[in-house]
């Protein structure tokens, strides 16, 4: 494995030939090490048994995907893929030295590493490896729609980096924009800070997703010394541009002679309390398990979707502490992973098949959404009396069930929400999932550490689903959707903005600095980025 200098700095290399070396010996492994004087490092992990090309490629292929510095090329290619051994003349000056005592590498090419390290090997990188075949597929798919299309060009991988982030994992930066690398490190900061991270957070990733970021501080006691200083400045930066960033204008005073939007409470009644909202939510989930689900089982793939798009009108509302939900379909579609045309279509089945929970109440005008109310209706009040709130939060479609899929969401949620460690049979009639499916999805689980098994019971692990989603790349196709979603919102109030005769204001245009939102790692920002 070929540790390159031109696709990250040194500190980026040194740090993900040691975070490999740690992965290589936890699955048994035995692996030799060298480095040019250029700062690059060669991993070379000898075999017993032979390995076909695809198998060794795609393995490079899903380390790539956890190391910024690994570059796949030498295995990409049968007839010129090739590295420069220990002892070889680097082209620069010097030569390739070996960093593993001769001896023991020595001893490593005589007994060689057995099949079942590789198994093990693969075995850690199961959300990597479906993430590529995911890709694979992505890229398929394409190229039949472009043979189809007789040429048309269409939009790029959603999945792509966006210069921000490829500065903070790998520390390089435009030397042309940022003169410095304390200039750079400022930027990242910046986006970090308008985005909603803390410093925590950052200093989560920095030995995490971001290596290149920590990288740009050239030493450890440099960073501890500097980082809190500077995300001062960053926060405090972000914060003096958004008051100097005039407020959209309202039009509370006048409006249309025909206008049919909602009217406004003049006494007699109160809002809801946050308490009240929260209790109503849990009466909600209960009856949604009891009653909704089993009722939206016969739907079919249909119904699977009207069951989350339920959990995401309930998580919003939750989020939200309101009844009266003014969300739009771009922001639902943003939350469940799905394109706002199919939840577009789902809402109004939703609304006629929910007996009374979901009513709208007024149609899109404007600027503004559909407005639907969340409510227990007489005939539930009853039974959510009788049966307990449960554990947990309700969730949509987490980022990490975008690659793994809507069954797999709802069979974990059986496990994570079950009032006790449900059986496979169990889930089988809990989520009305056919038993082929639910065994399908819950060996993926386990085999991405999401779920153990315990006898013939299924309980959840301790694993971040939030990290699962990093390396399974769907959070950048989150990201990606939000900052869509931005932009064809942007278009559509300019569209309106056409027919008001008011100035053009700084809020109303597109900066992608600001709108390709950085989202932190947390299920509840979702929400608020979408």
């Amino acid at each position: 494995m070929d540790l390159d200098t031109s696709k990250a700095l040194k500190e980026v290399v040194d740090a993900d030939a040691l975070r490999l070396g740690k992965l290589l010996q936890e699955c048994g492994l035995a692996f030799i090490e060298d480095f040019s004087p250029s700062g690059g490092r060669h991993l070379y992990i000898p075999l017993r048994e032979r390995l076909d090309g695809s198998a060794a490629r795609e393995l490079v292929e899903a380390l790539a995907l956890r190391s910024t510095s690994l570059d796949p090329s030498p295995h990409q290619n049968l007839s010129d893929g090739c590295i420069r051994v220990p002892g070889s003349r680097h082209k620069s000056g010097g030569y390739q030295t070996l960093i593993t005592p001769l001896s023991v590498a020595y001893d490593y090419l005589r007994r060689r590493n057995p099949p079942l390290a590789v198994l093990a090997l693969k075995a850690a990188l199961a959300p990597e490896l479906k993430r590529l075949q995911a890709h694979k597929a992505r890229q398929a798919k394409t190229a039949s729609a472009q043979r189809k299309s007789a040429g048309l060009s269409l939009p790029p991988n959603a999945g792509g980096d966006s210069p921000l982030r490829r500065i903070a994992r790998t520390g390089l930066y435009d030397a042309s924009r940022y003169k410095s690398p304390s200039e750079a490190r400022m930027a990242v900061l910046n986006h970090f800070a308008a985005c909603g991270w803390t410093r925590e957070q950052v200093e989560n990733e920095l030995n995490g997703q971001f290596p290149g970021l920590a990288a740009l501080y050239s030493s450890a006691n440099k960073q501890k010394r500097l980082l809190t200083f500077e995300w001062t400045k960053a926060q405090t930066y972000v914060n003096a541009t958004r008051q100097k960033t005039p407020a959209p204008r309202t039009r509370e005073k006048t409006a249309p002679i025909n206008n049919t939007s909602r009217t406004k409470l003049t006494g007699g009644a109160h809002t809801p309390s946050r308490r009240s909202i929260h209790e109503l939510v849990n009466d909600l989930e209960n009856v949604v398990y009891a009653v909704l689900d089993h009722r939206l089982q016969s739907r079919g793939r249909e119904g699977i979707s009207l069951r989350l798009l339920m959990r995401g009108l309930l998580g919003y509302m939750r989020a939200k502490e309101t009844d009266v939900l003014d969300v739009g379909c771009r922001t639902l579609a943003a939350a469940m992973g799905k394109h706002h045309v199919t939840i577009a279509r789902l809402l109004p089945v939703l609304v006629k098949e929910s007996d009374g929970i979901v009513t709208k109440i007024a149609d899109a005008r404007h600027k503004a959404a559909d407005i639907y109310l969340v409510q227990l209706p007489d005939h539930f009040k009853q039974l959510a009396r009788e049966l307990t709130w449960r554990k947990g939060r309700v969730h949509a479609v987490r980022p990490v069930f975008r690659a793994l899929g809507d069954s797999a969401a709802l069979v974990y949620e059986g496990i994570e929400r079950g009032r006790y460690s449900p059986t496979t049979a169990d889930l089988v009639r809990l989520t009305g999932i056919s038993r082929n499916a639910t065994t399908k999805v819950l060996s993926e689980m386990e085999a991405m550490g999401m779920v153990r098994r315990t006898g013939r019971q299924w309980r959840t692990t301790s694993v971040s689903l939030s990290g699962l989603a990093v390396r399974l790349g769907v959070l950048e196709e989150h990201q990606a959707q939000v900052s869509r979603n931005r932009r064809d919102r942007a278009a559509w109030h300019a569209y309106l903005d056409r027919f008001v005769d008011r100035a053009l204001e700084e809020v109303d245009m597109f900066d992608p600095d600001r709108e390709d939102h950085w989202i932190p790692p947390d299920d509840e920002s979702i929400w608020h980025a979408a």
